[in-house]
């Protein structure tokens, strides 16, 4: 497909852009006047007649249906307060994405925010948290952009030569700034022309923030003493390297850790599928509140992107899209805190999954797992308290903020440890420092 094709492909587009999303989301797109920089975790750099129509912003409510808080350039800005409030935004997010065009270069603004990016890319590697830059190419190449061509040298000489004019507001400094940023040309991006599909390289380009910003996932608190076996065995049965549907159940009491153990196998597989993970919290509460269509919301949402879930009107339409959407991902679903094996239907469907596919289940009642309407098997595990050691560790860590407790209390907390049975919950439920308190 010629790049002119591509273009036309794109521009068809705008209709879907306009309904879907005729410019700006008065919730993410707001005046750089009130606009507070924290609140955003993607800046789009871009030159407006260039690419906003349809490409960036196709791309923004791309993100924004991710879950994605982007900041976009409004349009009528008053330049007098511009830049200062878009360097204060770029501060504060994480990723950064200039859209490279034939004009970008022309643009002082368009410049420094670019050099705003890479001098905070560099700034924080040193501090630990990581900026990320993620170029894309629309109608110009890396060589473009890295100044080996006429295309972007040319503006930039041209810069040189209107210094003198006290016009203009930039001096050999900034040049040199411009310049140097532009390297950034050099970094893996993505080259628009090279794609076959605008929308299938949007999702792509959204997959890939989702990635970096680590969105799905799940906080973990508390200490992981005795727990590093356990989520070996979760692991092996998971055989993740497998392409067969591996469905496990973690069984247990209540408070024993099963959702602190699913959260962090959770963690730690979600980059192995992309966007295509879910984890869905207390699902034994929701259904209790008749909110199964809440859950299959989340889910849908979780994978697809689409506003188009939140039409779900009945759990059985819930199951059609969600059985109709899962049946062609490799996907990675948890379903927290079970105690229906329905509920599992209603979740999850009663067709075949995509090879690969992993579906982790917490629950209080083993019973739950063994539904001869499933379409596979549970491999079940039973999760057990901790060894006393390890309680007793446990439990001192949190009363007294050390590995064990002081010699007077020593009796008390191991009393204490066995009562419980080594829940990891009832072993923590006393607050660093409140010894007095035992």
């Amino acid at each position: 497909m010629s790049y002119c094709e591509l273009r036309d492909e794109v521009r068809g587009l705008t209709l879907l852009s306009a309904k879907r999303a005729p410019m700006a989301n008065s919730e993410t797109v707001t005046s750089t006047s009130n606009t507070v920089g924290g609140e955003y975790q993607v800046f789009l750099s871009f030159r407006g007649p260039d690419t906003r129509l349809p490409f960036t912003n196709i791309l923004h409510q791309a993100l924004v249906d991710a879950g994605i808080r982007v900041f976009i350039d409004d349009v009528g800005l008053q330049p007098g307060e511009k830049i200062s409030n878009l360097l204060h935004v770029i501060d504060n997010c994480k990723l950064y994405i200039p859209i490279f065009s034939k004009d970008y270069a022309s643009s002082h603004w368009c410049l420094d925010e670019l050099a705003k990016m890479v001098e905070n890319t560099s700034k924080h590697k040193e501090d630990g948290k990581e900026k990320v830059i993620l170029p894309i190419f629309y109608d110009v190449k890396p060589k473009d952009v890295k100044l080996q061509t006429p295309l972007y040298k040319d503006v930039i000489s041209n810069l040189e030569e209107e210094m003198e004019d006290q016009e203009h507001k930039f001096s050999s400094e900034n040049i040199k700034t411009w310049r140097e940023s532009l390297e950034v040309g050099g970094i893996k991006g993505w080259e628009v022309e090279k794609h076959s599909s605008p929308l299938k390289l949007i999702q792509a380009i959204v997959d890939e923030v989702v990635a970096k910003l680590e969105t799905k996932r799940r906080r973990v608190t508390g200490d992981f003493i005795g727990m590093e076996d356990q989520i070996s065995n979760i692991k092996k049965l998971l055989d993740i390297d497998s392409d067969d549907v591996q469905f496990i159940g973690i069984y247990g009491m209540g408070k024993i850790g099963k959702t602190t153990l699913a959260k962090t196998i959770f963690n730690e597989l979600c980059p192995r599928f992309g966007r295509n993970c879910s984890f869905l919290d207390d699902v034994r509460e929701t259904a209790k509140s008749n909110h199964i269509v809440k859950l299959q919301k989340k889910l849908l949402s979780d994978i697809s992107y689409s506003s188009v879930v939140q039409n779900i009107a009945n759990i059985d339409q819930g199951i059609d899209m969600i059985e109709a959407t899962i049946c062609n991902k490799k996907m990675l679903i948890v379903l927290d805190d079970v105690d229906e094996a329905n509920q599992i239907l209603q979740l999850i469907g009663e067709k075949s999954l995509h090879h690969g596919s992993r579906i982790l289940v917490t629950t209080r009642n083993k019973n739950v797992l063994t539904s001869r309407k499933f379409k596979y098997e549970f491999k079940d595990y039973e999760m057990m308290g901790l060894e006393d050691e390890d309680a007793l560790k446990h439990f001192s860590r949190h009363a007294f903020n050390d590995d064990s407790p002081p010699a007077d209390y020593c009796t008390l907390s191991k009393r204490i440890v066995y009562t419980t049975h080594g829940l990891p919950v009832t072993t923590s439920i006393f607050p660093s420092g409140e010894k007095e308190k035992v």
